[in-house]
């Protein structure tokens, strides 16, 4: 359903049957992994008016894997990552990938 280097590929779907007869599938809660439990392959120091998709692209290539460093960060508000110039941000590889400690997030 997802693409690989989205945080939601693997995570299951449900299905709610509504009082008119609709079903609607959904995509089930995504819990932040345990930083410490992903592995870290670097460092990124923010520089004055970096924002995380741009960390991401430098890091992963990629602006849409700024998801990453949020849960490599533990941030539950992305947008404070970036908000004090000189914080040192974890880079890290996201939960499933060989090296990691856990097996991908968790579901409900």
């Amino acid at each position: 359903m997802f693409e690989p280097t989205s945080r939601y590929h693997g995570i299951a779907t449900a299905s709610l049957t509504l009082q008119d007869g609709r079903t609607v599938t959904y995509v089930r809660r995504r819990f932040l992994p345990h930083p410490g439990d992903l592995m870290s392959v670097g460092e990124q120091v923010v520089a004055p008016g970096d924002r995380l998709d741009r960390i991401a692209a430098r890091q992963y290539g990629d602006p849409e894997q700024a998801w990453r460093i949020a849960d490599a960060n533990g941030a539950l508000r992305p947008d404070d990552l970036t908000a004090v110039p000189g914080r040192r941000l974890r880079i890290a590889f996201p939960a499933g990938v060989a090296g990691s400690l856990s097996s991908g997030p968790a579901q409900s």
